[in-house]
């Protein structure tokens, strides 16, 4: 592993800082696990009662809308708020965005209430976010993250923040700045909810780590290694997601 990255890896695992989720019901299991995995410690508080509490303690935010409702956004807007008020980093997952108008009007607010350090997303999320193209078949890409990669540029420079395209080829933006992440295997893509896993560990790197852009080029690395190992000993996605968290927790 680059060692940025291993260093990143350790300060985790030293400091085990707590990274609170708002994410999507699909994947909050996979996430927490993945998390600890690696030497966090996530909560997954969504209640609009507690989330300025929550955030308030914890080193860094994941914010992910891959199941929305109102109550959800409501909670959202809230954390991201105080989150900013507090200097808090966060990292923003615009699931499905361009599949529905309600998703591109969340997307909108959230961004608007407090800029996220970094947002990752694949091609088509990426591309809709930048109003390059307002098409998206569902949360699945059906773009190259190459194809992207000036439309991220033009995002990253108009919020001043990181971008992270994932796809068979990761790229991390941070405007003319772009890094590019090989590795995994095929079989990520067989698994429901491993971007959203990319994502909250992005938010457990940017909890150690104040440069958003080494933050996530040492998230996305962690996930190529550990997706590279865990499917060498695997029969097939079923197996691969146990050795996946397997392989973050014994990654050197």
């Amino acid at each position: 592993m680059h060692v940025n990255s291993q260093s990143i890896l350790n300060k985790i695992r030293q400091q085990s800082p707590l990274v609170h989720n708002i994410t999507n019901y699909v994947v909050m299991n996979n996430t927490a696990n993945a998390l600890l995995a690696i030497g966090a410690s996530p909560v997954m508080a969504h209640s609009k009662e507690e989330v300025e509490d929550i955030v308030s303690i914890s080193s860094s935010l994941v914010i992910n809308m891959g199941t929305l409702s109102k109550p959800w956004v409501e909670a959202m807007l809230l954390t991201v708020k105080k989150a900013k008020k507090l200097n808090i980093p966060y990292v923003f997952d615009p699931v499905g965005i361009g599949a529905s108008s309600y998703r591109i009007t969340s997307a909108q607010d959230i961004i608007a209430s407090a800029i996220p350090q970094v947002i990752r997303g694949n091609a088509s999320e990426i591309a809709a976010l930048a109003e390059v193209s307002h098409t998206s078949k569902g949360v699945d890409s059906t773009m190259a993250s190459k194809d992207v990669i000036s439309a991220a540029q033009e995002l990253s420079e108009n919020l001043n923040n990181t971008i992270v395209i994932s796809g068979e080829t990761d790229y991390v933006i941070t405007k003319n700045q772009v890094t590019e992440i090989t590795g995994g295997d095929i079989l990520m893509s067989k698994v429901t909810g491993m971007g959203c896993t990319a994502t909250g560990i992005i938010g457990a790197c940017l909890a150690v780590e104040t440069d958003a852009h080494l933050a996530s080029c040492a998230a996305m690395e962690i996930m190529a290694e550990a997706g590279s190992l865990a499917a060498k000993v695997s029969n097939g996605p079923g197996s691969f997601q146990m050795h996946f968290i397997d392989k973050l927790y014994k990654i050197k």
